[in-house]
């Protein structure tokens, strides 16, 4: 019966790629076989340098950092998490996740990763969307390298607005002081991989990574979902 009326929804309600619009055919999810295939992946690895290893340097100690995907003003990456962040498609958070991490169970340099930590939002915020955009992502991430997951390490403090059209000097302005460590955080962590979905001027990781180090001596990798390529 619940096949008969998943066909039935299918039929009434077909789903879409949210990269084209074209309707998805049967086994596809999210992006169509075409899309799958064209989405802009950076091939970024935990082992060779990258651009965005270079966002932080001089900035703040991260041992790696890396993005699954290009961002663009244009495009199906701007689509995809468009609808993850405004259209209350959480899904596509997962999504992401299982594809990257797919790529990622054998990574060796991440073998010593031991917590898997979200940026956060302003529970202002994620009471009104209603589920942070990472936390599949990052989910998933954590379940790919075998590290624990804890969302309740990091909290944002103040409830900043977009940072979408604001400068370079202004993300970084409203980046400070906007994160704090839960204070019942019990330090011991040695590696914790830091994952935010889009990474444009480094402002917000920078901040994170910065609160993280106040546990001890340890080291933060950062893993995104998508970057903006400079230049």
């Amino acid at each position: 019966m619940a096949k008969i009326l998943n066909e039935i929804n299918t039929i009434l309600l077909p789903k879409v790629c949210f990269g084209c619009n074209a309707q998805l055919s049967r086994g596809e999810n999210v992006l169509c076989t075409v899309c799958r295939h064209e989405m802009p992946l950076t091939d970024y690895n935990f082992s060779d340098e990258n651009s965005v290893d270079r966002i932080f340097y001089g900035r703040i100690p991260i041992k790696k950092a890396v993005s699954f995907l290009y961002f663009s003003k244009k495009g199906a990456v701007k689509q995809l998490l468009h609808y993850l962040k405004y259209k209350n498609q959480e899904t596509v958070g997962d999504f992401l996740g299982e594809w990257f991490g797919s790529y990622l169970e054998e990574e060796e340099n991440l073998k010593s990763v031991d917590v898997v930590v979200p940026v956060p939002l302003h529970p202002k915020k994620q009471k009104k969307r209603g589920y942070n955009q990472v936390t599949l992502f990052a989910k998933r991430i954590s379940e790919a390298i075998q590290a624990e997951y804890r969302d309740d390490i990091l909290v944002k403090v103040n409830n900043t607005k977009t940072q979408t059209k604001k400068g370079r000097l202004l993300r970084w302005e409203n980046a400070q002081e906007v994160f704090e460590v839960n204070a019942n955080t019990k330090k011991g962590f040695q590696h914790i991989l830091l994952v935010d979905d889009v990474i444009t001027t480094g402002a917000t990781v920078e901040a994170c990574a910065k609160k993280l180090h106040s546990l001890g001596p340890i080291s933060v990798s950062v893993l995104s979902m998508a970057v903006v390529p400079k230049g």
